[in-house]
């Protein structure tokens, strides 16, 4: 298959990069050339506009921070939609709305294109290896159709649903959780501080109990060692958790864990800025309280299968 490929952050370039190390031919397009420059020592090739880099494409993917951006890639002036052929593929893979997806699906469906949604999730470090977990949405057949180039970006697939905007929502739903508990690990390893625990000990044994999550493994690791380097932006959350906002809203459901540390990354936003990296909220309660979380042996990033 020959693909292209739109938004090379922190999860993209990554995927591009495993996809131009298995031969696959890889066009690529973003708003900054020289972040491709990793995939095109690989073999990909640029892209000048996203109507250049979908001509001709069997597949193509975005992996874009917001709605906006997607919607300008696909419909803009020069946007992918002028050039995607009939009978093409466009697979979606950064974190949106349903909404969005379904009112940009049914503009390709128009054209003879097919959806795909493919959200990652498991953390930025898992990228690399291929071992992230990918939740799709769409057509069974359209989604084995492309699972080859899955299984080389990714870990494990897992389909959610045959209609568009479930695995969308499911990803939403679990990037609010895990940022309700990173807000609960700092707090955790502060009293642990506060009441003279040495710190490693404090995440060893929160690792061992039932008190353990996901996050505080990882990120909890970060904290730490002070970096707070997890490659995901605090203005990234705003917009995630402003999603789960929305679809709370539209379901009556009250989230009041989640409107609180909406609240605390509000706060966050404010006073490191929105490209700080999200685990800063922790320096949020460390100033408060005058004391740093800090431990040896913890390291300033994350890779697969990190053990301390």
């Amino acid at each position: 298959m020959k693909i292209g490929f739109i938004g090379l952050g922190s999860a993209g370039l990554g995927m591009v990069c495993n996809l131009a190390r298995e031969g696959y031919q890889v066009t690529v397009n973003d708003l900054d050339r020289s972040k491709a420059e990793p995939a095109l020592e690989l073999g990909a090739t640029w892209g000048e506009t996203p109507a250049e880099t979908a001509a001709g494409v069997d597949v193509l993917i975005t992996s874009l921070p917001s709605s906006a951006a997607v919607n300008e890639v696909l419909t803009g002036d020069k946007g992918a939609f002028l050039t995607l052929s009939p009978g093409t593929i466009w697979m979606e893979m950064g974190t949106n709305i349903e909404s969005e997806i379904i009112r940009l699906a049914e503009i390709a469906s128009s054209q003879g294109v097919e959806t795909i949604e493919a959200p990652v999730t498991g953390g930025i470090h898992l990228i690399d290896s291929g071992d992230v977990t990918i939740l799709c949405g769409g057509k069974a057949n359209i989604l084995e159709h492309v699972r080859p180039l899955l299984d080389v970006m990714g870990g494990e697939v897992l389909h959610i649903d045959r209609d568009l905007g479930k695995a969308t929502t499911i990803k939403v739903i679990t990037n609010m959780l895990a940022f309700i508990n990173l807000a609960g690990v700092r707090e955790a390893l502060m009293l642990a501080k506060k009441s003279e625990i040495d710190l490693k000990t404090a995440y060893e044994a929160i690792r061992l109990s039932s008190g353990n999550s996901f996050v505080h493994e990882t990120e909890g690791q970060v904290i730490l060692n002070g970096s707070y380097n997890i490659l995901f932006s605090m203005e990234l959350v705003r917009k995630d958790i402003g999603f789960a906002l929305e679809i709370a809203e539209q379901n009556g459901v009250p989230v009041r864990l989640a409107e609180l540390v909406a609240d605390i990354y509000e706060e966050g936003i404010e006073k490191y800025g929105g490209q700080a990296e999200s685990p800063q909220i922790a320096k949020l309660l460390e100033d408060e309280v005058g004391e740093e979380l800090r431990a040896e042996g913890f390291p300033e990033k994350l890779t697969k299968g990190i053990n301390v």
